[in-house]
């Protein structure tokens, strides 16, 4: 005789939980399959860009508590390896560009994890700052980044050697697959065991090392894949734009990233998706008005805004709101 299984409310939860974080993937998918027939895709681009550098800062602040201020340096390290593989090797296909240039950023930040995560609080903050500044120091003096005037005319290519990437619509979907490969990334590495792991080490990493699990190894693994998805985002943005510049590199850049990820929702997986579009956004729209000067200063603004009023960000209060209605 066939017996039925009943859910808990706790299971239940949990497969409500599920079901929503279907949905939102399925509208997600669905809305950027249908942007650039309804606005710019260069704009998109970008935005996408800056979205996976953004969800790629929030899984080390967000899930395991590190603030890095040297995030710029991953950026900046898959931007220009990709710029100078393809402009120098013209056979060379845009993926593998990409994909060197992203392993440089695993490289680059293999080496900064190791130097930085035994240090918490301000003083890893102070130690990312440090070593980023001195990866910018070499992007200047380094004759293969073009130093000060930056690698221009990177050229697209084609994908796989077979389709034009020339098209900005066949970029954007380019870009939008790579987007949503890293933010698969990072939504499987947060629901996994792993994650889990890292969730407890931000709460409390003394009790998580009283309970035998190697603290380091795990902050040192998730600072690796955050530098990673910064370098895939950098060498993304490279070919869209067929440029690399310090802008990428300088510490300004770093601090543009963890606003976004604070204004959307620090923790959450759609905050930095929030976060950046409204901060690209801005930028753009400000930057075409007698305001442009003033940018900083009206981002700045936005951010104590945001800090003093909803603390948890834009999407950490639709959340909270939610779970209100839910219960």
């Amino acid at each position: 005789m066939a017996t039925t299984q009943t859910l808990t409310p706790a299971m239940e939860r949990q497969r409500n939980a599920r079901l929503r974080r279907g949905m939102l993937y399925l509208v997600l998918i669905a809305v950027g399959l249908a942007a650039p027939f309804v606005a710019y895709p260069v704009f998109l681009m970008k935005v996408l860009c800056f979205a996976l550098f953004a969800c790629a800062f929030n899984l080390l602040l967000g899930y395991a508590g590190l603030l890095s201020f040297g995030h710029a340096a991953f950026l900046a390290t898959g931007g220009y390896v990709t710029g100078f593989l393809l402009s120098s090797y013209p056979g060379l296909t845009p993926e593998l560009g990409i994909l060197v240039g992203t392993l440089a950023a695993v490289v680059v930040g293999t080496l900064f994890g190791a130097l930085a995560i035994r240090r918490q609080g301000i003083y890893f903050a102070m130690v990312t700052l440090a070593l980023a500044q001195l990866v910018y120091f070499v992007f200047v003096q380094s004759p293969f980044t073009g130093g000060e005037d930056g690698l221009h005319g990177v050229p697209r290519g084609a994908l796989f050697g077979l389709i034009s990437l020339r098209s900005n619509l066949a970029m954007y979907y380019f870009v939008f697959a790579v987007f949503l490969i890293g933010f698969a990334i990072i939504q499987r590495t947060v629901h996994s065991p792993y994650g889990q792991v890292l969730k407890a080490i931000r709460e409390n990493e003394p009790r998580a090392v009283s309970l035998g699990y190697n603290v380091d190894a795990y902050k040192l693994l998730a600072f690796v894949i955050s530098a990673g998805l910064a370098g895939l985002a950098g060498s993304t943005k490279t070919v869209v734009f067929q440029l690399a510049s310090l802008t990428d590199a300088h510490w300004h850049m770093s601090g543009e990233v963890i606003l976004m990820t604070l204004l959307g929702g620090v923790g959450t997986l759609f905050g930095p998706l929030v976060g950046a579009g409204l901060v690209v956004s801005l930028q753009h729209q400000l930057a075409q008005s007698p305001l442009g000067n003033w940018v900083s200063v009206i981002l700045g603004l936005i951010f104590v805004l945001c800090v003093l009023s909803f603390r948890s960000g834009i999407v950490g209060e639709i959340a909270k709101s939610v779970r209100k209605n839910f219960k």
